[in-house]
């Protein structure tokens, strides 16, 4: 089994709270990770028909047969528990007593917040980071074999191939899980905005224009984009809100969190296809993106990225925001340093004045440029904190 780094927050959330609420998509690995932690827990899945309606007539009875607290697993399938679940955390002072997990964020946040708010810890676990899969010696060796295969389990785990592995998972999810959070009938025209959103990875995201194409409405389009958001198919990158002085774009940048899902909605399915590739750049900077994001969520911080872009087109990829302290990075997918990687930090350093500045690439070289350029292999962050 490959360890997860989000194991270290797990238990410390666990001896704080009362309970513990592990949300991420599905097939990222959280009951596998829950399970390990807790292992003289009682498990029951309320995905099981039998399980699930036994919560559903007689709440009170189900929650009775755990005194000594569960994990219950996908446990916004059944909302009726929370109430009853406030009561049981109420009367007791025992941390860590239940256990829940959820692959849809905003139906469990959204219960959580009426019944449990205060009572309850929260860690949101994604696929398997590169430091992860390097601990486990199977992170591929190469960008564009990671790119194809993507960072879920099952690809690892029980090594199937993500040709078999994705187009299936996307099915699953657009059946199962988009009916049951917005009952959309439609599903057709629904696979194929998911479709038009993979070739719009790492741009701004143009709802209007996303309409005219998917052919809905635009409030339809919002309400599919927080259903991808909620249940960690995407992430929307946030643009940063000091302006220095320039007129700046206000629209978030849409990443979809797996490269794999990405290359399977974009027909990508080798190596030769993806170096090609017009969106080869994209799905490279999608990649590094989303790694700076996992390595927040397992430390269970508060995500702190941003990105800049000006109305002329000058755009800083990624802005960690510590605070006091700003760290512009610049995202290339290429092997080899050019000096147009540098063009958007230099402008942007000169508009800011920072003191440090990162540019992650996919090349060997480690350089340290003028201006206090840092240039780095992205693998970096296998060990490197940034």
């Amino acid at each position: 089994m490959i360890e997860r780094i989000a194991k270290i927050k797990l238990t410390d959330l666990a001896k704080k709270f009362k309970a513990v609420a592990v949300t991420g998509a599905r097939q990222c690995g959280k009951t596998t990770l829950v399970k390990q932690v807790f292992k003289d827990k009682p498990y029951a899945s309320l995905e099981n028909p039998d399980t699930r309606n036994f919560a559903l007539q007689d709440p009170r009875g189900f929650l009775q047969t755990y005194p000594k607290g569960a994990i219950l697993d996908e446990v916004q399938r059944v909302p009726e528990l929370f109430s009853y679940l406030q009561e049981i955390l109420d009367n007791s002072k025992t941390k860590g007593l239940f256990i829940l997990t959820g692959s849809n964020n905003f139906l469990l946040q959204q219960n959580i917040s009426q019944t449990l708010a205060g009572r309850i810890g929260y860690l949101n676990l994604l696929p398997f980071s590169i430091s992860e899969l390097h601990s486990a010696k199977k992170l591929p060796k190469t960008d564009e074999e990671l790119m194809i295969k993507g960072f879920y389990p099952p690809v690892y785990d029980q090594k199937i191939p993500p040709g078999d592995w994705c187009p299936n998972y996307i099915r699953t999810y657009i059946e199962r899980d988009v009916r049951q959070i917005k009952g959309i009938t439609d599903l057709i025209v629904f696979e194929r905005f998911i479709r038009l959103l993979a070739g719009r990875n790492a741009q701004e995201l143009n709802s209007s224009a996303l309409a005219v194409e998917a052919g809905v409405d635009v409030k339809t389009i919002q309400s599919w984009i927080s259903i991808l958001e909620s249940s960690f198919i995407i992430y929307l990158l946030k643009p940063h809100f000091k302006n220095f002085n320039k007129t700046i774009v206000k629209r978030p940048k849409v990443y979809f969190y797996d490269t794999s899902l990405v290359c399977s909605l974009l027909g990508i399915k080798d190596k030769l296809q993806l170096n090609t590739h017009p969106l080869r750049g994209s799905i490279f900077e999608g990649m590094v993106v989303t790694e700076l994001v996992k390595k927040r969520s397992n430390a269970g911080l508060p995500i702190n990225l941003y990105y800049w872009r000006d109305k002329t087109g000058h755009e800083i990829d990624v802005i960690v925001d510590n605070g006091t302290k700003l760290l512009p990075i610049e995202i290339k997918s290429g092997k080899t340093i050019n000096t147009e990687f540098f063009k958007n930090l230099i402008y942007w350093i000169n508009l800011s004045n920072v003191k440090q500045s990162i540019l992650l690439y996919s090349g060997e070289q480690t350089q340290k440029r003028s201006q206090s350029i840092e240039v780095m292999n992205w693998r970096i962050l296998i060990e490197k904190n940034i």
